[in-house]
């Protein structure tokens, strides 16, 4: 079956898939800030198994700041903190890929990392080169203490000629936090994903925020080159070790819009909650097929909005899927329910013309002609994926 088919029908565990589609799998910042060692990333592995994360399509573990001893070594090199990793970055990375993943580190482009690590400005070459022989498969690279006077683009640049030179396939996640007109040189910049927002926080006025601001850029993200919204905060509930981060927490409710919207805007999907501890509504819809496969659509194209007329905290996000497949996001980010509707023809469709639809959340189907209007709750979503229903 061709790679597409495969994923159209909930197949997301698939090695060939490297870059293609939007990247998914668990970064360590979220949570656990610079309390990382060799242990966790082992018990994480085994969780990504265990919870079916892995064969539902996450398949990076991404090791974020912190992992780095404070100086470079003797030649030059970066080196792990011997504490936290006794047996060096290959041990780490050979028991991810033991586990069926791929294995995900955090670089920066300036001379010191966010939190005061060796940067990679000026050694991008010899940098990339020991990445490769770690056996990295994604560099997260964040933009944090570069000089002012060269433009962020062209370190990108740099290090995505670098691990080409490296001679391994390695996926180059811009951390560039949306500075600097991203959106207009990402791609040819060579970045498989690129930030575009500021870092997210467990509460629902940073999901909210950050959605608004990426509504409207849509037609700037494809295939191989993903707008990255920041790791996803699911499942959190306000507990972790990083003070920028755990904040408070989400609903249930909340949780479940944050990562309706991130599948339905084509987002990387990278988690940011302890995968060990998963309650069974997180684990649910973390490996909900539906949405997944929305998120993971071959053609990887960009949604549209809908406004909703009267109602400025309410849209609906239309998504051209592969296949003569829609995807609907019905959003309402109001404190109270609302009736959120969308006529069809708005959407290109005639009276004749009708949809069937099933709920990606309940599983029902239904058929719908001329409107749909859902019921969707404060803080809520009702997202649906849709074939046309001629008479």
């Amino acid at each position: 079956m061709p790679s597409t088919e495969r994923r159209r029908n909930g197949d997301f565990n698939d090695k060939t898939d490297t870059i293609r589609y939007a990247p998914m799998g668990w970064n360590s910042w979220n949570t656990f800030y610079d309390q990382i060692n060799e242990e966790l990333m082992r018990t994480t592995a085994d969780a990504m198994v265990s919870s079916g994360l892995r064969d539902a399509g996450y398949r990076y573990l991404i090791l974020d700041d912190c992992w780095a001893s404070r100086e470079r070594g003797a030649d030059g090199g970066l080196q792990p903190d011997p504490d936290k990793f006794p047996h060096g970055m290959e041990a780490v990375a050979e028991y991810v890929h033991s586990r069926g993943l791929k294995f995900g580190l955090y670089g920066c482009c300036g001379t010191r990392t966010c939190a005061g690590y060796p940067g990679s400005f000026e050694h991008e070459f010899e940098d990339a080169a020991r990445f490769a022989s770690w056996g990295v498969d994604y560099l997260k690279y964040d933009n944090c203490h570069h000089p002012e006077s060269i433009p962020s683009h062209i370190l990108y640049r740099r290090m995505n000629l670098a691990l080409r030179a490296a001679g391994r396939d390695i996926v180059l996640a811009a951390c560039q936090w949306g500075l600097d007109d991203v959106h207009s040189w990402a791609r040819s910049a060579g970045v498989q994903s690129y930030r575009s927002t500021v870092d997210i926080q467990d509460s629902w006025c940073s999901i909210e925020r950050i959605a608004r601001a990426q509504l409207e850029k849509q037609s700037v993200a494809g295939p191989g080159c993903y707008n990255d919204l920041d790791m996803l905060v699911v499942g959190m509930y306000g507990r972790g070790l990083n003070p920028e981060t755990c904040i408070g927490g989400c609903t249930k409710e909340e949780y479940r819009t944050h990562f309706a919207l991130w599948a339905m805007l084509g987002a990387p999907l990278i988690l940011g909650c302890d995968i060990r501890a998963l309650d069974e509504d997180t684990r649910t819809l973390l490996t909900n097929r539906d949405l997944i496969a929305i998120d993971q659509d071959a053609e990887a194209r960009g949604c549209y909005k809908v406004d909703v007329y009267g109602q400025p905290d309410a849209f609906v996000l239309v998504r051209q899927l592969c296949g003569g497949e829609l995807a609907l996001g019905f959003f309402n980010f109001s404190d109270t329910q609302a009736n959120v509707f969308l006529d069809l023809w708005d959407i290109g469709l005639p009276a004749a013309v009708g949809l069937r639809l099933r709920d990606c959340l309940s599983g029902e189907e239904q058929t719908a002609r001329e409107l749909i209007c859902p019921a969707v709750p404060a803080h809520g979503c009702r997202v649906y994926r849709a074939w046309v229903k001629a008479s």
